[in-house]
């Protein structure tokens, strides 16, 4: 992963300067360099440090022509978010409600070429809280996904065209922890209300929210599925374009958030993939956690692409997945003790809300009926 982690540092430093890259690949070396990129979602990023070496060092033509297709495809897709962003923006305020987009693309257009993220769906935070805004969604006319009213913290919204839209009543899916987590949202309620309107046509959250909420966001996925990465781009970014005052008040709160001890193994990561500062960092770097820290995101692929998935679970019988999934959990635990914790209790809380639908269905688990 050496060679990719050059061209990353390359891709995203404003000079995109070749001189970063010193290697010199074979076909072979730039395939693997092109699949991972892909694995992770940070191919069209690649391109940018790819595109601007010299020539004897670019990878065979046909690599090159193909990859200046996938970034011309990835531009194409930002710049359908960015309307598509918008335009849902213009519909909320025509019903006097305030919004925000949380990440996606929030995060694109502080890259420095906006065009050169992968883009997702859109996360669109919509004033009022739950009863509200559910109740709005359907006055105007959208369907929702099946969880609905018991979403909880955003619905689906259904038949939205080549963009899924993601409407949050919450700012942010929080962490595990109840009191980490009642002072973790309490905090992004307030600081979502500093936005500010960007020339692509939507509302922006401040870069003190995006450094809270997106932290939470990468440790409840880190702890889930994986990531990759992608959501470290993300994160390096809104560090380089965050003031020392923004970090200095982020990280005071980092500890009553439960987010500080895997903050330490993020900004270790960082450091050895993109050559974060250490004056840019939130908190100390925490190698030890660190260096297992990027093994996951270096296995995990693109929010846990390669970690095991609910295809490989359909071939396990009941006890053996379950031990997989509680190892799974359990491994996890010296990143964070109380989300590991507390992760285990909401597992118990479901199982018990589901004790009558496994003696409906005479079977202890009802795991192949949802999957």
């Amino acid at each position: 992963m050496e060679s990719l982690n050059k061209l990353l540092r390359m891709a995203i430093s404003p000079e995109c300067d070749p001189q970063i890259f010193d290697c010199k690949l074979d076909e072979s070396e730039w395939e693997k360099v092109h699949s991972d990129s892909l694995r992770h979602l940070v191919a069209a990023v690649v391109y940018r440090a790819v595109r601007n070496l010299p020539k004897e060092k670019r990878p065979p033509l046909g690599l090159m022509f193909q990859w200046a297709s996938e970034a011309e495809t990835v531009k194409g897709h930002n710049e359908l978010l960015n309307a598509e962003a918008a335009k849902y923006t213009e519909l909320f305020a025509a019903k006097g409600r305030k919004t925000a987009v949380l990440k996606g693309a929030a995060n694109a257009r502080l890259y420095p070429d906006p065009f050169m993220r992968h883009a997702g769906d859109i996360d669109l935070w919509v004033e009022g809280g739950r009863k509200s805004v559910v109740a709005l969604v359907k006055e105007m006319g959208y369907e929702l996904d099946e969880f609905g009213e018991n979403a909880p913290h955003h619905v689906h919204l259904l038949h939205t065209g080549n963009v899924a839209v993601e409407v949050h009543f919450k700012p942010s899916s929080g962490v595990l922890s109840p009191l980490a987590n009642a002072r973790l949202q309490r905090y992004l309620e307030r600081e979502i209300l500093n936005t500010e309107r960007v020339p692509e046509g939507f509302w922006s959250p401040s870069i003190k929210f995006a450094l809270v909420m997106q932290l939470a966001h990468l440790q409840r996925h880190f702890f889930n599925e994986g990531v990759g990465l992608k959501q470290f781009v993300d994160y390096f970014i809104l560090l380089q374009r965050s003031t020392a005052d923004e970090r200095r008040e982020v990280a005071s709160k980092l500890g009553s958030f439960g987010l500080k001890r895997l903050a330490g193994a993020f900004m270790w990561a960082m450091q050895e993939v993109f050559g974060l500062e250490r004056d840019r960092m939130l908190v100390p770097p925490n190698k030890k956690l660190g260096k297992k820290v990027l093994a996951e995101v270096y296995n995990s692929g693109n929010f846990g692409f390669n970690r095991i998935n609910s295809r490989d679970l359909h071939g396990m019988n009941f006890i053996r997945r379950w031990f997989t999934n509680r190892w799974n959990s359990i491994r996890l635990a010296p990143y964070s003790p109380s989300e590991v914790f507390w992760h285990e209790v909401e597992y118990w809380r479901n199982f018990a809300k589901t004790f009558h639908l496994r003696i409906k269905h005479r079977r202890i688990s009802i795991w192949d009926l949802y999957h």
